[in-house]
């Protein structure tokens, strides 16, 4: 792993990485990996609860839910699968503050054991109705109503990307909504200052800026997300923005009957809503 970093270029992940307990062959201790994992995912959920992300969702999910309800006539349940969980923040919050009703039932799902183990220690101790499970969100029993996810977006690369939105439109999910990084210029210089002031371990600090630079434009989103099936809208594109203040903005995906009912219950927020005939628009 440290030759392949140093390869790509990144001296300071190879530095990170040659400092983490190992064994005499040089694999890495894999109790020391979660241990760190689940100190610096724990420094992240203040960057969720500073940036106001769970608000922030609920502001999209409730219209959402709400023109799904209208739009389908059913009376529920419904599902929320949050992509990459982390240790729930998101899921927790909703959770605690039954944001969405009754008729949500709440999952997290991650690919790291450790993880997911320690959301749902969490949410035990705080005796909150929500589940978190290990595996692979899209290959579920049952699938969601409606996908969300924070900070993922920026790890998919090229194909990888428009096969994440693909396998969201391939099911029978009503639509998607994911958090990511504003790819603006001002992004870098923010996580550096940000993640300095309010990450302990260098891993921590490392990544927010490796993340930040990684950004997707809003064209690269639109156009990933514009999978058959899916209407793709982006709210606060960095047209209708601050550059100052933007810091994470949604990608949204819905079934083209839902667009309407949508915008209908977001109200004036509707106006920050816009799809890829806005982008050919500014060009």
């Amino acid at each position: 792993m440290i030759q392949q970093l140093r390869e790509s270029g990144d001296e300071r992940a190879a530095a990170l990485v040659a400092g983490l307990p190992a064994d005499l062959d040089g694999i890495l201790d894999p109790h020391a990996v979660d241990r760190l994992l689940i100190s610096v995912h724990t420094e992240l959920q203040r960057l969720s609860e500073e940036l106001r992300i769970g608000e922030r969702l609920v502001h999209i999910l409730g219209p959402l839910f709400a023109a799904i309800r209208a739009t389908t006539g059913q009376p529920g349940p419904f599902r929320l699968v949050d992509v990459g969980c982390g240790l729930g923040y998101l899921v927790r919050r909703l959770a605690a503050t039954n944001a969405l009703g009754e008729d949500v039932e709440l999952l997290g799902v991650d690919l790291d054991a450790s993880l997911v183990g320690e959301a749902d220690r969490l949410a035990r101790a705080e005796g909150l109705d929500c589940r978190f499970v290990h595996g692979n969100a899209f290959a579920l029993p049952k699938a969601a109503t409606v996908y969300v996810s924070t900070g993922v977006l920026h790890h998919f690369r090229g194909p990888a990307l428009a096969r994440f939105f693909r396998a969201q439109a391939e099911s029978p999910a009503h639509a998607f909504c994911h958090f990511d990084i504003a790819a603006t210029g001002l992004a870098p210089i923010g996580a550096w200052i940000f993640h300095r002031a309010r990450m302990r371990h260098p891993l921590g600090r490392h990544d927010g800026v490796v993340s930040a630079r990684r950004a997707h434009s809003d064209e690269t989103l639109l156009r990933a997300a514009a999978v058959p099936g899916i209407r793709p809208l982006l709210y606060e594109p960095r047209g209708l923005a601050n550059p100052f203040c933007t810091t994470l903005r949604p990608v949204i995906g819905v079934r083209p009957q839902l667009e309407e009912p949508f915008r209908l219950a977001l109200g004036r927020a509707a106006r920050r809503l816009v799809g890829p005939e806005y982008l050919a628009a500014t060009r």
